[in-house]
């Protein structure tokens, strides 16, 4: 039986879903992963993790899932992101990891369903079942009536010929044809009521999506929170940030958008606090609220 809670910070994600005016959010978990504290958040204060309860799994470790949101408004379909894909290992921590496909299966949709996938960038994560092998050994698009939205600025250096870190996946997008390729700017609407927020610093060209619903919006911000501290403090970074010192004005513009009355936030990394809020608290500072939504399943994976 479906229950509705907010669920616990410390815990890889649910199969969670959450209705806005006349949007479905429904988060595709592919993957549980976990890192360390130390190596993942070098900046964060050790004392920190020891002296905020409920931060950390029961071995000392930050949950943080990946996946998909899925956007279901008018019969139309959205992805943002693709999880990270069939693939265990992970330099930063642990992962245990493939199960999107099977997680769409369980909520009824098919990639054929999809018409539409946002990347906020192409990190392997983001991106990891982008492009899934055929008979013959050659990539193809997974979601192979969709549309490939990524922010022009993050696609430049790949159009470039250069080799970015951490995005193995991104060579393949050159692949794709100019129909199926779509390069958004700031602003630009990438689906029916969703637009892109381009804000430089984690990569070259993240970008978060702004959903409206009715008189709320749902911003989905990929990596430019990797951990509701980080609401708190944006000065605090994060290992894989390519621009170290873009990420916090990047966070701030984010950060006033989310503050926005009738605005919510959805995390991809944040235990299994996905859907929240950016609110103030009795000292004035910006904290993350999480905010109830209905679970579908469990995890399907566990580390």
């Amino acid at each position: 039986m479906n229950s509705t809670n907010t669920g616990q910070l410390a815990a890889q994600a649910s199969i969670r879903t959450l209705t806005r005016a006349d949007v479905r959010l429904t988060y595709i978990v592919d993957s549980a992963m976990a890192f360390s504290p130390s190596r993942f958040f070098p900046s964060v204060p050790a004392a920190y993790w020891q002296q905020t309860p409920g931060l950390l799994d029961d071995a000392g470790r930050i949950p943080m899932s990946a996946g998909a949101l899925l956007v279901e408004r008018g019969g139309r379909t959205l992805l943002i992101d693709t999880g990270l894909g069939p693939i265990s290992k992970n330099p930063l921590g642990v992962a245990n990891s493939g199960s999107l496909l099977e997680t769409l299966d369980f909520v009824g949709t098919q990639p054929a369903d999809i018409d539409t996938v946002a990347f906020t960038h192409l990190h392997i994560d983001h991106t990891g079942w982008a492009f899934t092998p055929d008979t013959e050994g050659n990539s193809r698009p997974t979601f192979a009536q969709a549309r490939y939205a990524v922010a022009r600025e993050e696609w430049a250096p790949h159009a470039r010929g250069e080799i970015v870190p951490d995005e193995p996946h991104g060579p393949l997008f050159s692949t794709l044809s100019d129909d199926r390729l779509v390069l958004v700017d700031n602003g630009e609407e990438v689906f029916p009521g969703v637009k892109a927020l381009v804000t430089p610093g984690h990569t070259a060209g993240h970008a978060s999506y702004v959903i409206h619903a009715g008189d709320e919006r749902i911003i989905v911000f990929g990596d430019a929170f990797h951990h509701p501290v980080q609401i708190t403090h944006p000065e605090y970074g994060s290992e894989p940030d390519l621009d170290s010192a873009a990420v916090p004005p990047a966070r701030r513009i984010i950060l006033k958008e989310l503050e926005a009355p009738g605005t919510l936030g959805f995390a991809f990394h944040f235990g299994d606090h996905t859907f929240g809020r950016a609110e103030r608290n009795g000292e004035s500072e910006l904290v993350w609220q999480p905010v109830p939504s209905t679970v579908l399943g469990p995890s399907p994976r566990e580390v």
